[in-house]
């Protein structure tokens, strides 16, 4: 098989760079391991536990023993299925702020400030909000849908109530002008059914007669006279070529794209020399620069039934299941995480760097609920940790997971943001709107209230947000660590691309699908040759006395 563009991987990038190309009438192979995603629990918002700890939908991988958080292994859920981890995550869409997209710029990635990436976000969106001003920021005839929960639950509005009674800002958007605050949160659903990137961008793609999905296992890259011309793919026990007229792009994950640039010869060289794997291009920087968001689930007794545990046993799952299947209505058709703030942990510190999810059950992401009953519980982490990991080979075999190794809680800064984000949380559910509908504190419990035992609570019950990235980051072409330069080429070859969150060169606020999606739409322009879109000037709202006050 032979296209102008092979794209590994056709997950959240790998789908948007194929619609892309297509479109612009580039013939494109999409190469998949993963099957397809018409099962319900993935197609419907509510069953969001289920596909990441499903064998058939994930690739399974977990951290090696983490040595900051007593040598716990954390899972690293990755979609395995067309439309990748977009098929799989929580569904909550976040652009990130602006001020992470100038830092990307300042830090090598050249014309990626959020003035260059904003009018990506406009092309990508369709979105469902409400309020002409918050229009103005947004995208309103793209394929992805983006949408809000109906909140219906009392408890999404106690928790914004609570944010404001607390002294923080609201936010109408906090995907427009001002993330700071509390407000509504924004999922890829769309008519009760979850919203992927398959949906938005695969599947139309390959309604058309130029792109084609292939499956099998990518192994390596194959290059000729220096040049990425194909990928070599397993198919059974069958190895066979596809090849590339033009370019090869790597769109397989944080985890497996620097991978298979190792398994191809483009990464730490003495590393590569380990496994017996000939050396292409010596750059360090492969697998390097992962970074993550932890995350603690504080939980709390409610006063009141109105939680999800009412439909948390056979016959309510049962009845969630069928009103779904039959109306696309009810339960089902949310996440549930519909109401959501971004703070800052201190005076000092210029735009947010704390994260809430609010979710009206206490549950695990493993499906495992409160022993207690109708709980309820907030999401809470810091978003720009200074931990680095690492992602490096297990062994030369294709079929052997990586390494992975994310170096959590590495920094006394870790720590100390971790505390600042469990006390914040405590005033906030003190408030008159959340203490109304508070029994008690479930976790960590009332009885922890030193730094130790909020340490030993972090060190226990941290987890990761399910957010890796970074790990072929964007530079300049003479940064020794910089992985591909800023239109997505590997440096040091030919032919041959990066274009998902591999090239992050520091993690964005919040959920990271917005962001990996915009990359591939921007990276799409600059494959096809074509001039970024126009720069939107416009400024984020930034708190006038952020260097004063906390709030």
């Amino acid at each position: 098989m032979e296209a102008d563009y092979v794209i590994v991987g056709a997950g959240s990038a790998g789908s948007a760079a194929a619609y892309r190309l297509s479109e612009a009438g580039a013939s494109v192979i999409v190469i998949e391991y993963g099957g397809s995603d018409a099962g319900p629990f993935i197609r419907m918002p509510g069953a969001l536990s289920y596909p990441m700890n499903m064998a058939m939908y994930d690739w399974g991988f977990a951290s090696e023993p983490e040595p900051h958080l007593g040598g716990r292994v954390l899972a690293t859920p990755r979609g395995k299925v067309i439309g990748g981890s977009s098929s799989i995550n929580g569904m909550v869409y976040v652009r990130g702020h602006a001020r992470d997209f100038d830092n990307w710029a300042q830090s090598g990635a050249r014309g990626w400030s959020f003035a260059d990436v904003l009018p990506y976000y406009r092309r990508l969106e369709c979105w469902h909000g409400n309020g002409e001003a918050d229009a103005n920021w947004r995208g309103t005839d793209g394929p992805l849908h983006v949408t809000r929960g109906r909140r219906e639950n009392p408890l999404f509005g106690a928790f914004v109530t609570a944010g404001r009674e607390a002294g923080y800002h609201g936010t109408d958007d906090y995907n427009g002008e001002k993330q700071e605050g509390f407000g509504a949160m924004e999922a890829t659903i769309w008519r009760g059914r979850r919203w992927s990137a398959a949906a938005a961008y695969l599947k139309p793609a390959l309604r058309r007669d130029n792109c084609t999905l292939r499956r099998g296992l990518a192994r390596r890259v194959v290059f000729e006279r220096g040049r990425a011309c194909g990928v070599e793919i397993a198919r059974g026990r069958r190895i066979e070529t596809v090849r590339a007229r033009r370019e090869v792009i790597l769109a397989a994950s944080s985890i497996n794209t620097p991978k298979l640039l190792m398994l191809s010869g483009i990464g730490p060289g003495a590393h590569l020399a380990e496994h017996g794997i000939a050396v292409r291009a010596d750059r360090p920087g492969v697998g390097a620069n992962l970074q993550d968001h932890l995350e603690l689930y504080l939980q709390y007794a409610a006063k009141q039934p109105i939680t999800l545990f009412r439909y948390w046993n056979l016959l309510g799952k049962a009845y969630v299941g069928a009103r779904w299947l039959l109306t696309g209505t009810g339960p089902g058709a949310s996440n549930q995480f519909e109401a959501a703030a971004f703070i800052r942990s201190a005076a000092g510190v210029e735009y947010p760097d704390i994260q809430y999810h609010f979710l009206p059950i206490a549950v695990r992401y493993d499906g495992q609920a409160a022993a207690e009953g109708h709980g309820f519980q907030v999401h809470v982490g810091p978003m720009r940790s200074g931990s680095r990991g690492r992602v490096t080979l297990r062994a030369p075999d294709p079929d052997a997971a990586p390494r992975i190794r994310f170096n959590y809680m590495s920094t006394p800064e870790d720590w100390r943001d971790f505390r600042n984000c469990i006390r914040l949380t405590r005033e906030i559910m003190d408030q008159p709107a959340m203490a109304a509908h508070v029994r008690h504190e479930i976790q960590p419990g009332a009885e922890a209230q030193s730094d130790a035992d909020l340490d030993a609570f972090i060190r226990d019950h941290a987890e990761s947000a399910y957010h890796p990235c970074g790990t072929a980051r964007m530079g300049a072409a003479d940064d020794p660590d910089a992985v591909v330069d800023a239109e997505g080429r590997v440096i040091g070859s030919e032919g041959l691309r990066v274009i998902d969150s591999s090239v992050f060169p520091r993690i964005t606020n919040g959920n990271i699908n917005g962001p990996t999606i915009m990359v591939a739409e921007k990276m799409a322009d600059h494959i096809l040759g074509r001039a970024p879109l126009p720069r939107d000037e416009r400024r984020p709202w930034i708190h006038p006395d952020w260097a004063q006050t906390q709030r």
